[in-house]
């Protein structure tokens, strides 16, 4: 015979098992959701540097270029009149060219005048500097140029603006290089000697 009691006892026995069956549900749904996997993807840059350089070289005849990279090594500059015969009111002329290397970054040139030797003909002499669109550089094409040294300057005189020279030897600077012995020059100039170095100094751009 089945008493109340036990038809209380079944339903507590049902009941249990019915919140232990949904409480496992609940902790088998969180569980899925946690270690539910993710899509991902990835894009990735990398590059690799190299440094530049920067080097400038020179010529005397405006096609013949090398490296002159001290004082002791300078180019041997071709003056039209041969400095002995330097006489008042006469005028001297040199071509020096100077462009980049390849390969070379682009640069800027600025010419620095050095102290000049000899016997004392520079307390004489006058110059100036221009850049001169071609290679020949003589009294028909100086006055064409652009002043880089005005002219009638001391032997000491730099330049007074920089000149741009283009990168992997694209294109060359012309300077052309006038020296002079004034008409006003005295006798004690005579027998006298004068050198003189130019720095062409490139700096990168």
């Amino acid at each position: 015979m089945v008493t109340r009691r036990d038809v209380r006892e079944k339903r507590r026995l049902r009941s249990r098992r019915i919140r232990a069956l949904l409480a496992g549900g609940l902790v088998f749904g969180v569980g899925a959701t946690m270690t539910l996997a993710a899509w991902n993807d990835s894009e990735y840059g990398a590059a690799t540097f190299t440094a530049g350089r920067f080097d400038i070289v020179g010529a005397t005849d405006g096609t013949t270029f090398s490296s002159h990279a001290t004082a002791g090594a300078a180019a041997t500059l071709n003056f039209q009149l041969p400095p002995t015969a330097m006489a008042p009111g006469t005028t001297t002329y040199a071509l020096f060219s100077v462009k980049t290397a390849s390969p070379s970054v682009a640069g800027a040139l600025q010419l620095t005048a050095g102290t000049p030797g000899g016997t004392g003909l520079a307390a004489y002499l006058t110059y100036g500097v221009r850049t001169i669109a071609g290679t020949a550089c003589n009294a028909t094409t100086y006055p064409a140029g652009t002043a880089v040294v005005t002219d009638g300057s001391a032997l000491t005189a730099g330049g007074s603006s920089t000149q741009a020279v283009s990168a992997n030897g694209a294109a060359q600077v012309n300077y052309c290089i006038a020296v002079t012995l004034p008409t006003t020059a005295s006798n004690a100039a005579q027998g006298l000697t004068m050198s003189q170095t130019w720095q062409f100094q490139g700096t990168s751009s």
